[in-house]
């Protein structure tokens, strides 16, 4: 029997105002279809934008360049062009076979990045609908996954992590299934925990952090059946650690220098408790019924693995105070989240079945409540078109942000208005890119175009787009200086001597030396604003005679 007419025939015996939850249900949907739609909108203006919106995009669109060419993007930060990357290669190798296609160009990255979200959603909502048999919320939870704020900033982006996540979800949803048909079957499914496997090696070679999500596979693997999760640890590590040496061998050490030694991050506490409040704020529902279920698993039945998942997810939240690190650190625990919501949610439908129809009536309008509360708490809203604006008036929400361009190399602007609010806050991301922002990314392309070098500059992008090297990457230096594992001196050398037309500056995030050099050898000639910030572009002093 259908859901629509189980509710149906509860409100036989019911006053007609019950018709209540069948409409909460539906408003709740709309809602969430509505963040979708934005969700779609913000992806294809990024699709459409050839310069980097986040800082590093263009490096990840390098890393797949390299590939693609069939070198290593994993190189000696000493010599020029002090270019290397510090995350691992399965991201960029599945857009190999675009760049081949169309080329360097942004959009690659960020469709495979998009698309893999929405397999995330695709995954959370089928976790819930097996065991719930509910589309209607299994739509909800897959929606609230894409509907969260930190999923809508970075999922659109050329970045690997929400490509991460999609691995993870995947292989704890197919261990479930796997361990869950055994027991019901009496017969072992090998191949469906060689596949899980397979998914965990992609995560983490996608990412590191995927390694929370490792523990918890295996933590859950040893509460259900211990000597088997040892057997499958032992080649689970071995072949990790097989790809980990034959990677660090190809690349002379730079792997491992790159990879490991490069993300070892001085540790901002307020950074870190700043973003657990705020995920906590923006997630309360989710949150809530996560640790609800949780709990009760704990006391009342066996663990699952969505909830050892969440818990281990949520702890490894604390590394998003690393320096470098941020919000996207808890899209684990939030897809964790949403397909414990979605089997909390469906258990109660189904105890208030029991109870008779008002019981049923009632459960079914407070779900849609509170699913409601929790998209009122992740408003992002992009309020750059008319019908747009005109919905967040209507429901009562500002229709503009004031934010003050962001600068580190020129002097403070004044707050302008922007056409987009977030509940999560000041901020950039979320903004669709204008025709203004392409505008000015070309005229910095242009400024590096008139000279005959490459530029030094913090974002790849306006060198992708001039056709020249792509020259070091900030914060990847700036790491390793930090750590004490990279020599400067060719760079700062060629920097006193001028060797290089044009130095862009966004965020001033180089090694102390390297900003030296350049205050002593260039100077600003001019300021472009573009995505919230103001990009400083330099030139070589002609008061200053190269060393």
């Amino acid at each position: 029997m259908s859901e629509i007419t189980e509710l149906r025939n509860s409100l036989d015996v019911q006053p007609r105002w019950t018709y209540i939850a069948y409409l909460l249900i539906g408003l709740a949907l709309i809602v969430f279809i509505g963040y979708f739609i934005i969700y779609n909108i913000y992806a294809f203006s990024l699709f459409r934008f050839p310069f980097d919106f986040d800082q590093g995009e263009g490096f990840e669109l390098m890393d797949t360049v390299l590939f693609s060419q069939g070198q290593w993007p994993y190189q000696d930060n000493n010599n020029y062009p002090f270019y290397s990357s510090n995350y691992p290669p399965v991201f960029h190798l599945v857009i190999v076979p675009l760049i081949w296609l169309f080329g360097p160009q942004y959009w690659t990255g960020r469709v495979v990045a998009y698309i893999g979200t929405l397999i995330t959603a695709v995954a959370i909502g089928y976790a819930v609908q097996r065991e719930s048999r509910r589309i209607w919320l299994s739509i909800l939870v897959g929606l609230a996954f894409l509907a969260s704020n930190y999923v809508y900033h970075v999922g659109p982006l050329f970045r690997q992590h929400m490509f991460m996540v999609m691995f993870e979800t995947l292989a704890v949803v197919l261990v479930t299934v796997v361990v869950q048909r055994e027991e019901e079957t009496g017969k072992r499914n090998n191949l469906g925990l060689l596949v899980v496997m397979v998914l965990l090696l992609l995560a983490g070679y996608t990412k590191q952090l995927a390694y929370a999500t490792v523990i918890a596979v295996f933590g859950f693997l040893f509460l259900r059946q211990t000597k088997r999760a040892v057997l499958w640890a032992i080649p689970f590590t071995a072949a990790t650690a097989l790809i980990f040496f034959i990677i660090d061998s190809a690349t002379n050490g730079q792997w491992l220098t790159n990879t490991i030694t490069a993300n070892i991050n001085p540790y901002i506490p307020a950074q870190g408790i700043g973003l657990f409040r705020q995920w906590f704020e923006l997630h309360t529902i989710l949150t809530i019924a996560a640790v609800a279920l949780t709990f009760y698993q704990l006391y009342f039945e066996r663990l699952s693995a969505y909830a050892i998942w969440f818990v281990i997810a949520a702890a490894n939240g604390i590394t998003a105070g690393k320096w470098g690190a941020g919000e996207s650190y808890f899209a684990t625990a939030i897809a964790a989240s949403c397909i414990l919501t979605g089997l909390v949610a469906g258990r109660l439908v189904t105890w208030s079945k029991s109870k008779g129809p008002r019981w049923y009536v009632a459960v079914m309008s407070i779900i849609a409540l509170l699913f409601l509360v929790q998209a009122n708490k992740v408003f992002h809203w992009p309020t750059h078109m008319p019908a747009l604006r005109a919905i967040a008036s209507a429901v009562g929400k500002p229709v503009e942000t004031y934010v003050a361009p962001q600068t580190s190399c020129s002097a403070p602007r004044a707050a302008v208005a922007i056409p987009y609010v977030d509940s999560a806050g000041v901020g950039l991301l979320g903004r669709p890119p204008n025709d203004e922002d392409i505008e000015a990314g070309k005229r910095i392309a242009q400024f590096v175009s008139s000279g005959e070098t490459a530029a030094f500059s913090e974002e790849a992008g306006f060198n992708f787009y001039a056709g020249r090297d792509v020259i070091t990457n900030p914060t990847q230096l700036l790491n390793l200086y930090n750590n004490g594992q990279v020599d400067l001196t060719e760079m700062i050398g060629m920097l006193d001597n001028q060797q290089f037309d044009s130095v862009i500056f966004r965020a001033q995030f180089y090694p102390p030396p390297v900003l030296e050099v350049i205050g002593r050898r260039y100077e600003t000639i001019e300021l472009v604003e573009m995505n919230g910030f103001v990009y400083c572009l330099l030139s070589p002093r002609e008061d200053i005679a190269p060393s």
